[in-house]
């Protein structure tokens, strides 16, 4: 096809290609004689367009061709011969169209080509004030520019077409512009011509899909809006009237006279510059010599025309009757002043004529048409004879620059006719006369004045009266010459059809089918009806033609004076002139839109229509498609003359009566071959065939045909049967609730299958303009191949459903007392096989849609014949055959399944069995016959089986015959498994079925019945799931499926409905269960039972709010992690076990608890607290740290207040009892026995702060007072701080030690590992199920951040944890342990973010007591142990605490890092090198705020001697200090800039190193505070190092007082607190090594800054 398909450039014309055939013909000749001209091309012709007498042709490759009286270049181009357009040559165009006698193309790019005529801007390139651009010879771009939005951006055009004096584009977003001039514009604008394109506002926002421009008018056809925003587009009324804002006319209705000088034809005052404005015009000749005119009418067959020797158009106009009107139509064109605009010989200037201004005048321009010669006025009128409108009229607009209709208008007979006017002083012009009939006239204004009595009519133009206060205007009638404007005795001439020439597939919906979705806009004068708004009124604005609105109007089409409209039933609605039976119908002249008369059977589906015919493309009752002509046709002037003599007496002009009444066939049409476009022009038709190679192109018209043929039956079904029935209030009585519902849904669906038709027959009908050019996998059926099939499906069930429950019968008897005389017609519809004398099967009628689905697939298969079956189209072709074939046969068995299930019901009718009667039900078998039995049933037992296609059912007590039954139980299929029992002994044929709370076997009667029902229940069940096979094998139906079912008899999930996953007839998988009580679990089951991640929420009735738990589950109970929030506001987080709290987790009250609000975290044993944990009341504002039993204190504890009381000791039954110590804020302490909480009852020792001692008998309480018996004692002077020193060595010795707390949180992370206890358990298996997790959380966590989805999927993989430590690998696993701690889907991340909660929830707020900073210190190492252990489980090979790491095989690469290795000492792992990095960051702010408060007092005392001594300048600090003037810097640099140090400097000695020092409070390990430190000495060491020599080594006495000097400038706050840290947590392997010497050093200066003296 691809050859055939494509002609070279270069090839000759003797072979024509086999697509884009020219025929082109004149359309006012006898059908007989009627002869098509074959133009032959080397290339395939892609459109046409017609002008009045000029055309143009698009050729493959974009060429663009002219043929015709080219006026603009004085040529005339036979059509056989046409001339290539050269300077279009490389555009590509893609569209041309053609206007009166101008032109435009298109081009690829959306770019604007105009040429031809241009005085009336119509061409867009016209300068105001010159001459020079009155015509443009040669294509010149035209740009669209939309200068609204800033930058200004060109306008995509996607389309365009072309009037006489106007020119339009569509854009690519759908709107629309014109250029030229005329009311035909749209546009709100009072200056013509329209030089630029400008957008028509009116139509802004509106999706416009097509355009059309007639002689003075244009068409669009626009998308809907939604029923909602309709109304906001209809115009004001007064815009309807077309009354002008300007002006209103009286109610006295007087004729008029205005000054033409003053105000321009449109209505708008004209400037002096438009006054003076003049536009000679280049004479217009003829098509064919001795032939019609320009502007020649069909009713002047008559008329001769002639050419004098200058160019200018005469006219010969013979024996005219009396009283026939010059004006065939009966309408005068004239100035608004009434002048007539008229083309002296002369040229064009300037003139004033005064109009009429009573019925006298008027008399008297009567007897002087009659009698006497009129004076031709200098300015041209429009000779546009078959639209001829009176100035009174309000569509009487013609262009401020003269119409390029005028050529055409200069007249001379024989006699000199004159007129007279008031003020004439323009040169004469020959005019024709003829006897005019007076009495008609007065007649016709008698009636005029009749029918505007009472009324207020309005004038589009903007009129101001001279000599008069009031004037009217005057509607003018038909016959009536109207201020003295002669009438007009030109023929007709036309505009070329619609711009739209080959017309493409409109604009399409979203889901890329055309809309039909509709409406018809228009706008421009009226005086034929054109505007088929009811009126012959102009519209200044588009206008929406309501009387189309939902006609599904596809196409419209624009003649000069009439219009048409395709709808996508193939109806042709016309309107406007029909003097030529242009319309189609004997109405005349039609101002709204009325339907052709076609013949029955003809669907047409494309049209044109040119000056005064149309043309129309329609099916017949052959593939091949036919032509409708509807116009003039050519006769003798004898006869003219003789129906001329007739009509002289009627209201209307004399017009064609050699015409067509109603469309009529051309029959060389048969001749010509496909015809796939149709176009019009003038009086001129033309068409383009293709030729049929290898019955592609006979397919693709079959396909279309047929589908318009089933559009057009679908839609009078509908309009006869379903609508009419739908919308009667008897339906629902009569059919039942049910069954209207079912029969509404059965209407909709009918509808949407209606409307999808509709739309793809509109598809295909621009798919065939040029089948052979398209991509034929482009086709709807191959695009929207679901669409088809989901359609027909909802279809076909909609009509099953309705025949099972019975409703057709109803509708039946209902339709025939409804329907009435259309019965008839709709027995027309059905087929052969439906109707029966004269009655209507309504199910076959609403089932035979399903028939178009095997024409699909035939003609999809013819399609694919014609392409190897190697290529993509063949492909294409033959799966969208096979996907509608294979539907088709389905969609039939379906038919056939409804009608077994029909019947079944109606031998079964009965009670008992309407319970199991639904819609959507359907009977696949039953064992009425004793086919299948129960097992062990008894043996007077009855048991009847029925198998539907969503339920088994058994019923008991069964009566098959009366269609009785006792009990009956439904088995639903998706939650059916359906097993073969292998043959036994027994020689039973048995099946077995499981259903979720039960089983049971059937028992066959022989073997071919057990392997028939086996087969039924597996398809049915398969057919249920969405499976589509044709008949498994039996056993092959999934056992694990997802499907809905509510359980019954289940004691735990008695009336409980579950939703998801099943395996074997037991809830397994991801599902939901909601029982009655309001209980929802959502999550993972296995076995029946949740099992897994699940989330639950249980109702509380008491406090009207839901416990919701999210967490692992474990056979039916919660079981592991999760987090349980109760009604009461509580909320745990922690691990569970078999339904209980167990293990560790985190209790906290809420915001509702109404007695305390308190947070616990630590051990729970079988839903207590026990072990070790901490309990934090907020509201008494303390918190205890120690071990718990059964949900009370008990055992070893610490107990800290907001007050700063510290309590370490023992507690019993859940209060302080036996020894203790109790530690107050101004450090008196307190060690003795207690009984209750802060309640002292013994023996005891109080120390007081100053160091007296008081030994006695304690008892009261400590807040309230004590009472004492003993000795008080005072130390002697030297004793003071050893007793000091003792109590505080006593903290600590009741409390829990670091190593046994919480252990709990260690246990869980082992248990995550899959470990029983602490290294108890199988390596590989912890690393799977590390694996697992992360896999799991992935999956379960589509709203992780991108980096934290990289973390997880780098954790996903297992590291090579068996092979031995190196320090090669040694980073790598550093690098695995620190992503692992960074999220807490990880078990080591999980660890690391629990252990920091249970570390702030211990020592921050109330727990911020310095006297818990030893514990914490001990807790953190205790973490580091515990962590340790866990990673060397994971990792074996690493060395113990402490331990050294081999160096790997030395190779040649590494040595240079090996001799680093040895120069910076040996790798020994510890804990905390390893694992504090990981840690500290996250417990650094309370560790580090317990030890500021620790060491306060000491860095109160170092902070003031910081200040004092920071006074000082440098010289004199580094004085004071000792420091070696030796060392002092003589040069500081500033910017770049050395600047000498001076006496008064400060803190300019030494910068870098201070500075570098000054980031010591930026780090978090002691690692890291130890690397700032050996920086800081090396930054000293450098700076010092220029003043020296290059051997110099520091000493002590040297480097410290210049360190000392670095730590004074550096004003580091808390330095005490970051040495106490460094010194408790530093690795203990560096401790005497260098780094631990810099430390010392350090320490060494707090110290000496503390005690530090002052001058």
């Amino acid at each position: 096809m691809e050859n055939q398909e494509e002609s070279p450039a270069d090839e000759q014309a003797f072979t024509p290609p086999e697509r884009g055939l020219l025929h082109i013909w004149h359309s006012a000749g006898r059908n007989e004689q009627l002869c098509p001209e074959r133009v032959l091309l080397s290339r395939p012709v892609l459109q046409i367009a017609l002008g009045e007498h000029h055309g143009l042709l698009l050729a493959q490759g974009g060429q663009v061709y002219s043929f015709g009286e080219l006026l603009w270049r004085d040529l005339s181009i036979p059509v056989s011969a046409p001339v290539l357009e050269g300077s279009l040559l490389g555009k590509t165009v893609v569209r041309v169209a053609a206007g009166g006698f101008h032109c435009g193309a298109l081009s690829e790019q959306g770019n604007v080509y105009m040429w031809g005529e241009n005085t009336a801007g119509q061409c867009g390139l016209t300068e105001r004030g010159t001459v020079t651009n009155i015509t443009v010879p040669e294509p010149f771009p035209v740009s669209v520019v939309d200068s609204e939005v800033v930058p200004p951006v060109v306008v995509r055009v996607v389309d365009l077409a072309c009037g006489r004096e106007h020119s339009l584009a569509l854009s690519a977003q759908n709107e629309l512009w014109a250029w030229g001039s005329g009311c035909q514009l749209g546009l709100v604008t009072s200056t013509f011509p329209v030089c630029r394109p400008q957008k028509v506002e009116h139509l802004a926002g509106r999706h416009v899909i097509q355009v059309a421009c007639g002689a003075y008018h244009s068409l669009a056809l626009v998308r809907s809006l939604p029923p909602q925003d309709s109304n906001t587009q209809n115009p004001p009324k007064k815009k309807e009237r077309g009354q002008s804002p300007h002006y209103s006319l009286t109610e006295k209705e007087e004729l008029f006279t205005t000054d033409d000088a003053h105000y321009c034809p449109l209505g708008v005052e004209l400037t002096d510059a438009m006054k003076n404005e003049a536009s000679p015009r280049r004479p217009r000749q003829r098509l064919h010599p001795g032939g019609i005119s320009a502007g020649s009418s069909p009713g002047s067959g008559a008329s001769s025309c002639s050419f004098s020797e200058d160019g200018k158009l005469y006219t010969k106009q013979k024996n005219l009757p009396a009283g026939a009107s010059l004006e065939p139509d009966g309408h005068s064109i004239t100035q608004t002043d009434g002048s007539p605009k008229a083309r002296s010989l002369s040229g064009w200037r300037a003139n004033k004529n005064s109009g009429f201004s009573d019925e006298l005048e008027l008399q008297n321009l009567l007897e002087k048409l009659s009698g006497h010669a009129l004076e031709a006025h200098h300015t041209t009128w429009t000779g546009d004879t078959d639209s001829l409108s009176s100035h009174t009229s309000d569509d009487s607009y013609v262009s401020s620059t003269p119409s390029s209709d005028l050529l055409t208008s200069s007249y001379k007979e024989d006699s000199s006719i004159r007129r007279q006017t008031n003020n004439s002083s323009g040169a004469s012009g020959p005019y024709s006369s003829s006897p005019v009939c007076l009495e008609e006239v007065r007649l016709c204004l008698e009636k005029e004045k009749l029918s505007l009595q009472g009324q207020k009519s309005s004038s589009l133009t903007n009129i101001h009266q001279k000599g008069k206060s009031a004037a009217s205007r005057r509607r003018s009638l038909p016959g009536t010459p109207t201020h003295g404007s002669p009438r007009r005795r030109r023929p007709c001439a036309c505009r070329p059809s619609s711009g739209r020439s080959q017309p493409e597939a409109p604009e399409e919906a979203d889901d890329g089918l055309p809309s039909l979705e509709t409406e018809v806009w228009s706008w421009g004068r009226g005086s034929e009806g054109q505007l088929g708004h009811g009126d012959q009124l102009a519209r200044l604005q588009p206008l929406c033609i309501k009387s189309l609105t939902g006609e599904e109007v596809i196409k419209v089409a624009a003649g000069s004076h009439h219009s048409l409209a395709l709808t996508a039933q193939c109806q042709v609605y016309s309107w406007g002139s029909n003097m030529c039976g242009q319309l189609g119908h004997v109405n005349s002249p039609a101002t709204v839109p009325q339907q052709a008369k076609l013949s029955e059977g003809l669907r047409v589906w494309n049209l044109s229509a040119g000056q005064s015919h149309s043309l129309l493309l329609a099916d017949g009752d052959c593939v091949q498609p036919v032509l409708l002509y509807c116009g003039q046709q050519q006769e003798s002037m004898s006869a003219q003359s003789e129906r001329g003599q007739q009509s002289q007496n009627q209201r209307s002009p004399s017009r064609v009566e050699s015409y067509t009444v109603r469309p009529t066939l051309l029959p060389f049409c048969i001749e010509m071959g496909y015809i796939s476009s149709v176009y019009s022009g003038g009086q001129t038709c033309a068409v383009l065939t293709d030729h049929n190679v290898m019955g592609f192109i006979s397919a693709i018209h079959e396909l279309a045909s047929r589908e318009r043929q089933f559009y057009s039956w679908l839609s009078d079904i509908r309009k006869i049967l379903l609508t009419p029935m739908r919308n009667r209030e008897s339906v629902c009585p009569a059919l039942g609730e049910q069954c209207t519902h079912l029969f509404f849904s059965l209407c909709e669906s009918f509808v949407h299958l209606s409307t999808l038709i509709g739309r793809h027959a509109t598809s295909l009908s621009y798919f065939l303009h040029d089948a052979q050019g398209r991509d034929v996998t482009s086709l709807p059926l191959l695009t929207h191949t679901e669409f088809f099939l989901d359609t027909y499906k909802k279809y076909c069930s909609a009509v099953g459903d309705f025949q099972v429950m019975g409703g057709f019968q109803s509708l039946h008897k209902l339709s025939l007392e409804c329907l009435g005389s259309q019965w008839t017609r709709l027995s027309q519809l059905c087929v052969s096989d439906q109707s029966v004398s004269g009655d209507v099967d309504l199910v076959s009628l609403l089932y035979w849609p399903l028939q178009q689905l095997h024409q699909y697939s035939r003609v999809l298969l013819k399609l694919a014949s014609c392409y190897d079956v190697l290529t993509v189209e063949y492909q294409s072709l033959h799966q969208g055959c096979s996907q509608f074939e294979s539907l088709s046969s389905s969609l039939l068995r379906r038919k056939k399944e409804a009608d077994a299930t029909f019947v079944f019901w109606k031998t079964h009718s009965g009670k008992t069995t309407e319970v199991l009667r639904l819609p959507r039900r359907r009977v696949v078998c039953e064992s009425s016959n004793r086919s299948l039995t129960l097992q062990n049933a008894g043996r007077f037992s009855s048991h009847w089986f029925i198998l539907f296609n969503d339920a088994l059912v058994h019923t008991q007590g069964t009566i098959p015959s009366q269609s009785f039954f006792s009990t009956h139980h439904v088995y639903p299929l998706t939650c059916l498994w359906v097993k073969p029992v292998t043959e036994d002994s027994n020689g039973l044929y048995a099946i077995k079925i499981t259903c979720p709370e039960e089983s049971f076997t059937l028992v066959a009667s022989t073997p071919q019945e057990k392997n028939k029902w086996l087969r039924c229940l597996n398809h049915a069940v398969d057919q249920v799931l969405g499976g589509g096979g044709q008949g498994s094998s039996p056993g092959l139906t999934a056992m694990s499926r997802t499907a809905s079912y509510t359980f019954t008899g289940d004691e735990r999930f008695k009336d409980a409905q579950y939703t998801g996953s099943w395996l074997a007839g037991r809830v397994h998988g991801r599902g939901t269960m909601k029982w009655p009580d309001g209980r929802i679990y959502t999550g993972n089951f296995k076995n029946g039972l949740e099992d897994g991640y699940g989330e639950c929420m249980t109702p509380n009735k008491v406090l009207n709010k839901p416990d919701t738990y999210q967490g692992q589950w474990r056979e039916g109970k919660i079981h592991g992690f999760g987090k349980y929030k109760y009604a009461t506001g509580e909320v745990y987080e922690g691990c569970f076990c078999d339904g209980q709290r167990h293990g560790y987790g985190m209790l906290s009250s809420g915001k509702l608890a109404k007695t305390s609000s308190s947070v616990f975290i630590g051990h729970w044993v079988q839903d207590r607290k026990t072990g070790y944990g901490v309990y934090d009341d907020i509201t008494r504002g303390e918190k205890y740290m120690g071990l718990w039993q059964d949900d009370q204190r008990h055992g070893s504890s610490v107990v800290v207040t907001q007050y700063g009381v510290y309590y370490e000791g023992t507690f019993r039954e859940n209060k302080m009892s036996g020894l203790g110590l109790l530690v107050s804020e101004d450090d008196t302490v307190f060690h003795g026995e207690f009984s209750d909480d802060w309640t002292v009852n013994g023996k005891g020792v109080l120390s007081l702060s100053n160091g007296d001692c008081l030994d006695g008998l304690f008892s009261g309480e400590w807040s309230s007072g004590l009472k004492v018996v003993g000795m008080y004692t005072k130390p002697g002077i030297f004793e003071t701080e050893s007793k000091e020193r003792n109590s505080m060595n006593r903290l600590g010795q009741y409390v829990v030690p670091a190593a046994q707390r919480w252990i709990c949180v260690f246990d869980e992370c082992w248990s995550r590992l899959g470990c029983e206890a602490a290294g108890k358990g199988d390596r590989t298996t912890a690393w799977e199920n590390i694996a697992v997790t992360i896999t799991t959380a992935r999956r379960q966590s589509p709203d992780l951040s991108r980096s934290h989805s990289k973390v997880l999927e780098s954790l996903e993989f297992i590291p090579q944890y068996g092979e031995q430590v190196t320090t090669a690998n040694y980073d790598n696993i550093r690098r695995y342990l620190t992503k692992a701690c960074e999220t807490p889907h990880h078990p080591l991340g999980w660890l690391v973010e629990t252990l920091v909660t249970a570390y702030r929830m211990t020592y921050v707020g109330v727990g911020s007591n310095r006297r818990l900073l030893r514990q914490a210190v001990l807790e953190v190492q205790a973490y580091l142990t515990h962590f340790y252990s866990i990673v060397r489980f994971l990792f074996p090979e690493l060395p113990e605490d402490g331990g050294m790491i081999p160096e790997p095989p030395s190779t040649p690469t590494r040595s240079r890092q090996n001799s680093n290795k040895a120069e910076q000492g040996v790798v020994v792992v510890s804990c905390s090198s390893l694992l504090l990095p990981l840690l500290l960051p996250r417990l650094y702010p309370p560790l580090f705020t317990l030890y500021c408060l620790q060491e306060e007092p000491e860095e109160a005392q170092y902070w003031e001697r910081i200040l004092r001594l920071n006074k000082q300048p440098d010289q004199s600090l580094l004085s004071f200090l000792g420091v070696q003037e030796k060392f002092w810097p003589l040069w500081m640099s500033i910017l770049g800039e050395k600047k000498q140090i001076v006496s008064s400097s400060k803190d300019a000695c030494f910068v870098s190193s201070v500075e570098t020092l000054q980031q010591i409070s930026t780090t978090f390990t002691p690692s890291d505070k130890l690397v700032v430190i050996q920086k800081t000495f090396e930054e000293l060491t450098l700076e010092v190092k220029p003043m020296l020599d290059g051997n110099f080594l520091w000493c002590m006495d040297d480097l410290f007082p210049l360190f000392l000097y670095v730590v004074l400038r550096a004003r580091i706050r808390n330095l005490g607190a970051e040495v106490s840290l460094i010194e408790d947590l530093m690795d203990p392997n560096i401790q005497h090594g260098e780094m631990g010497l810099m430390f010392t050093t350090l320490k060494a200066c707090y110290i000496q800054i503390q005690q530090e003296s002052t001058v």
